[in-house]
């Protein structure tokens, strides 16, 4: 009876500069929460990472911290009107709450030159779907996703 060798998918790529998704898309800490769903929701993303004003990553904002704070804050629950406000005009409640204030703090990243399998490998251990990567000063230069690694096995 003959005897088969089973091989498993191979992994196109060598570090982590080949697994990374093409272009980087984050948020400033300072941008607000509404300017968090309109990047996410218009670009189909579930999350993204938050950077500091020297490009560092400090986070990542989830839809999950967005829905937590939208319950937290009742921000959906209809509201009466002022009587003060004259016909023909609306209010709207605008939510000024920050990025940085809701966020993950949780930041894990790789450099460019990190071979592709320790990548693959952080983030079974980590139990994330993404890791960020940065250059020598901790500046952020690309993001892989799970899909990202997905695209690139043969």
């Amino acid at each position: 009876m003959p005897t088969f060798t089973l091989m498993g998918p191979s992994l196109k790529a060598q570090t982590a500069k080949d697994l990374m998704g093409p272009g980087i898309v984050s948020l400033r800490a300072v941008a607000t929460v509404a300017e968090a769903v309109v990047l996410l929701t218009d670009n189909g993303f579930h999350s993204a990472p938050v950077i500091n004003d020297a490009g560092r990553p400090i986070g990542v904002i989830t839809q999950g911290d967005i829905l937590l704070h939208d319950r937290e804050h009742g921000t959906h629950l209809a509201h009466t009107p002022s009587p003060e406000v004259p016909d023909g005009f609306t209010e709207e409640v605008a939510d000024l709450t920050l990025v940085e204030d809701i966020m993950t703090p949780a930041v894990f990243c790789v450099q460019p030159d990190t071979p592709a399998l320790e990548v693959v490998r952080e983030l079974q251990k980590l139990h994330v779907h993404q890791i960020f990567v940065v250059d020598k000063t901790g500046v952020l230069v690309g993001v892989i996703a799970a899909i990202d690694i997905i695209r690139k096995l043969a």
